[in-house]
């Protein structure tokens, strides 16, 4: 009685990732990797390369693709489809699934003669809805963890085959990935990897299932060493061959020959460490207590069909940053389908995931994947309104306040008026770069590891090597001393009100005394022809409560932002109102502030004007205004997890402008990025 083993990898790379990354990638993975599987042409295996990626290997080693190619002949490889830029595709418009999906078909077929009719659903991410465009791209079957069928009631011994959903009618074959092998390859020995395949020999019919990253097999921290170096890949492959009670075969060939397992209706799901990462941070927490409450056995046995995290889209409720650049998608999607411009190729790469969430993986916190995927969507920008001047507003992140945005002939401006009326997106069209792309410092669950003693590896290195699931890093007092939280968002054009004890240090920290509430609430708003006008009854908030009222009117030239603020107050004594300005640059060690080299943070006195030069893209961003003020400035970092430890990373530069007032304040100024 022989186990069928259906084995896949699953090839990604974030759309437009540095050069140096995705030489790394082929010469510590896929190089060697395929290398290997071309002398053993018998393995039959499947692979999912995304369009970007495949494209990049083409271009930077002829002789990797061509090893891909010739194994595509051999019928070593059944290749699957996905989204073409690797979406996530239950959180795009329907339309652009069809797309993508569509569009990397085509390339399978032309690249490698292959019709694909499976498809690898990325990061796992499931919803039911997903049927009829699967179906209606041509995909037959799709894979996900076992977790989404134990979600859903169902046993782990019976997930040695495929099961039949439908969706409306629709039918879809659903291949379950075993968690156990997911974590037996190639992190145990052959040995061992051998006999959690062999523990799926239960029926005649039982498939021994895994569909995983292929960076597993040398790009992950510690397994190029263990995978090449020391063999465990070649081990594998030519013991999996010589072993009669093992048959590798392809997805496809299983799915045709062999009966369902049954039916599965399964939840909206990801794989388990996602649910948690898309929990707030306190939630995240509470989880893993009540997992290690109630024990790693019995969790296994029963807990993890009632134990659950989020759901994937839990991450546009957790970053505002990530909403912002989702739902700006969805606004230039509707804007392609309504015949707005011909940008489905820019828009698409916008679709991209790797910037809209974060877990073990950087993802949100590093910048130059959010500068990416602004890239694209300004370049939708460009070509949706060329020369055209606009002052438009929508509600299309749902919460119920309207974003504003400006157009002009070298500037994209938005505003959001349910966040303290902020500067939320500020970009240059000829340079496709968004100033305004901010990170806020918030509570992350894995901040509570900075504060523990690091636990022994759990596998001892005689039985294999750790997942960087489990691997721990080494900590010191400059992380810890950066785990710092905002308690408002960073962009720009947000207002303080605070007394003579806001400095450089509490402005860093963010421990400065707040005594207005303006920074982080909502503002009601009008527009005109060629103006923004936002408008709040408020308070001060010292003792007692005294209203205060705050007027911000914003209109724009070709390349500036004039703005014009009146703050009226009842409360007595005298108060610091600041004006915050968050701005990200794509380096900081070559910045100007008033034609000094940037520091890590400093301050200027008695100023009307601050200038910072952008060396990089050539540009001078200016700030004028009518009044005096001190102004203090630093560069903010981020503190986030990767799977190489911990990442401190520069977010944006910090800037205040203080004034001081009593009773009432008016200042006017502009805003303005010219060419240096």
């Amino acid at each position: 009685m022989k186990t069928s083993l259906l084995f896949g990898i699953h090839m990604h790379q974030p759309v437009d990732n540095f050069d140096w990354v995705i030489e790394m990638g082929i010469q510590t993975c896929y190089e060697p990797f395929f290398e290997v599987m071309s002398r053993y042409s018998d393995f039959k295996f499947s692979v999912h390369c995304s369009g970007w990626l495949m494209e990049r290997i083409e271009q930077l080693r002829p002789s990797l693709y061509a090893k891909i190619v010739m194994l595509a002949q051999k019928g070593s490889i059944e290749f699957f489809s996905a989204g073409y830029y690797e979406p996530i595709l239950s959180v795009i418009p329907a339309e652009d699934r069809v797309a993508q999906i569509r569009r990397l078909n085509d390339s399978i077929k032309e690249r490698f003669s292959q019709v694909p009719q499976g498809l690898w659903l990325t990061e796992r991410v499931w919803e039911s809805a997903l049927i009829p465009d699967l179906s209606r791209s041509g995909i037959g079957y799709t894979v996900m963890d076992d977790y989404h069928f134990q979600c859903a009631g169902f046993d782990s011994e019976g997930l040695d085959g495929y099961y039949m959903s439908e969706e409306g009618g629709v039918p879809m074959g659903l291949f379950p990935i075993s968690q156990k092998l997911r974590y037996a390859i190639p992190f145990l020995t052959v040995e061992n990897a051998l006999l959690a395949i062999k523990s799926f020999n239960r029926k005649e019919d039982s498939a021994a299932i895994i569909f995983d990253d292929a960076e597993k097999f040398g790009m992950w921290p510690g397994t190029h060493e263990w995978v090449y170096k020391k063999g465990w890949l070649e081990k594998f492959v030519q013991t999996v061959l010589a072993d009669e009670s093992i048959e590798t075969r392809h997805y496809g060939e299983y799915f045709k020959s062999r009966h369902p397992r049954g039916i599965a209706y399964l939840p909206n799901v990801s794989y388990y460490e996602m649910g948690e990462w898309s929990l707030k941070a306190d939630d995240a927490l509470a989880l893993e207590a009540l997992k290690e409450e109630m024990g790693l056995e019995r969790y296994e046995r029963e807990g993890v069909k009632f134990l659950k995290g989020g759901i994937w889209k839990n991450f546009f409720v957790k970053y505002p940053e990530s909403n912002r650049l989702h739902k700006r998608t969805i606004e230039l999607s509707r804007a392609f389908h309504a015949g707005e411009g011909d940008f489905e190729l820019p828009l698409h790469k916008a679709q991209t995931n790797d910037s809209l969430w974060h877990g073990v993986f950087g993802g949100l916190y590093l910048p130059n994947l959010r500068d990416n995927a602004y890239t694209y969507l300004i370049e939708c920008e460009n070509i949706r309104y060329g020369k055209k001047k606009v002052l438009v507003s929508d509600t299309n992140e749902l919460d119920g306040y309207p974003k504003y945005k400006s157009v002009t002939s070298k500037l994209i401006a938005r505003f959001d008026a349910a966040h303290g009326a902020q500067l939320v997106e500020l970009d240059v069209r000829d340079k496709c770069f968004n100033y305004q792309n901010t990170l806020t410092r918030r509570k992350e669950a894995y901040h509570k590891r900075l504060f523990e003693t690091p636990c022994e590896k759990s596998v001892p290195i005689e039985e294999g090597i750790d997942t960087i699931h489990h691997a721990s890093g080494s900590f010191d007092d400059t992380l810890r001393e950066a785990i710092i939280y905002d308690w408002y968002l960073k962009n720009s054009f947000v207002d303080h009100i605070s007394d003579e004890c806001f400095d450089a240090e509490s402005f860093r920290r963010c421990t400065f005394s707040e005594y207005g509430d303006f920074a982080n609430q909502p503002f009601e708003s009008s527009q005109s022809k060629d103006s923004i006008t936002f408008f709040r009854n408020g308070g001060v908030y010292r003792g007692e409560k005294a209203k205060a009222t705050l007027s911000k009117r914003f209109t724009f030239g070709s390349d500036s932002i004039n703005f014009a603020f009146g703050l009226e107050s009842k409360a007595t004594g005298r108060f610091k109102y600041v004006m915050e300005h968050n701005l990200h640059f794509s380096d900081y060690e070559t910045l100007l502030i008033n034609g000094i080299p940037l520091e890590q943070n400093g301050n200027i006195d008695n100023i009307k004007s601050f200038e910072i030069i952008d060396t990089v893209l050539k540009k001078k961003i200016t700030f004028r205004m009518d009044k005096p003020c001190h102004a203090y400035y630093f560069q903010l970092h981020t503190l986030s997890q990767s799977e190489q430890g911990f990442d401190l990373s520069v977010q944006c530069l910090s800037i205040a402008f203080v004034f001081d007032f009593e009773f009432s304040l008016t200042i006017e100024g502009t805003l303005e990025i010219t060419r240096v």
